[in-house]
């Protein structure tokens, strides 16, 4: 089983790689690798953990995850059956030490300093798709051409940041086990009571070291994580199931009290679960 951290498998002559990943569900283990990770959604929709913030990705997404920032793929089979991403990995030094500082390729600095945090690219989407669908029929010299079309574009295209907190250390392996079982456990059961007692056997410690340990790693506490996914998936039950009420959308997300779902939906949201659907069948209306 592969862990956190991994190498992402490359020809020793090849300065970067390209990946077609298609299976019915995307890698869903925590993992960091240094190279940066420029993918493109081209079917599927899930949970995405960028460093300490918990996403959703769809299809059509333009994704870029910095070097070593551990992050996780967890795809929603309920919603769509197949999952499709093409991706580059590369890292700044690929082409050599200052490839990237000659003074042709300056205006790229932009997209290695929004990478540190992982960002979605909010415009010039369709160009970029583009680019990536023309990446499997592509030479090798082509494809270092459309990467630097694809960093160049996402360089100067609106944008939001996926994490906003990264911890500045690699993990070790021990490390990197440990946060995985515990992402992945709160990603599998998030629906369900859990109990800082119960986490913190998952992660093999004592309930005080362990909050202290995930508090260091990720600049919250786990209940704020764990409440974070569970109003994530709320978010996205509102925009896409009308047929469910707010109550019972509050317990398919992991909350037996109305009161309290109402409060940390709006906590994260800036609006209560009511005015956030309406607000969402509004844009679909323009």
């Amino acid at each position: 089983m592969k862990v956190l951290p991994f190498k992402i498998p490359k020809p020793e002559q090849d300065a970067f790689v390209f990946q077609v990943d298609k299976d019915e569900v995307f890698y869903d283990k925590l993992h960091q690798h240094e190279e940066i990770q420029l993918s493109f959604i081209v079917e599927g929709e899930g949970t995405l953990i960028v460093g300490d913030t918990v996403n959703y990705y769809s299809k059509n997404d333009i994704l870029v995850i910095g070097s070593h920032i551990p992050h996780v793929f967890k795809s929603d089979v309920k919603a769509s059956k197949n999952s499709h991403m093409l991706t580059l990995f590369f890292t700044k030094y690929s082409f050599g030490e200052s490839f990237f500082q000659l003074e042709e390729l300056k205006t790229l600095e932009n997209f290695f300093q929004r990478s540190k945090h992982g960002f979605k690219v909010l415009s010039k989407q369709k160009l970029m798709k583009e680019f990536f669908f023309q990446l499997e029929n592509a030479s090798k010299f082509n494809r270092f051409i459309i990467l630097l079309n694809l960093i160049k574009t996402a360089s100067v295209a609106n944008y939001k940041s996926l994490s906003s907190f990264i911890y500045d250390k690699k993990y070790s392996d021990n490390e990197g086990n440990r946060m995985r079982n515990v992402f992945e456990y709160t990603m599998n059961n998030f629906e369900k009571d859990i109990s800082l007692s119960v986490i913190s056997e998952v992660a093999n410690m004592t309930k005080n070291a362990f909050c202290k340990y995930f508090k260091k790693r990720t600049n919250k506490t786990y209940v704020q994580f764990l409440n974070e996914l569970r109003v994530e998936n709320a978010s996205k039950l509102l925009a896409s199931k009308n047929e469910l009420s707010i109550t019972e959308i509050a317990e398919l997300s992991g909350y037996n009290n109305i009161s309290n779902f109402n409060r940390q939906f709006k906590a994260f949201k800036k609006a209560n679960p009511s005015e956030f659907r309406k607000k969402f069948k509004s844009s679909l209306r323009i």
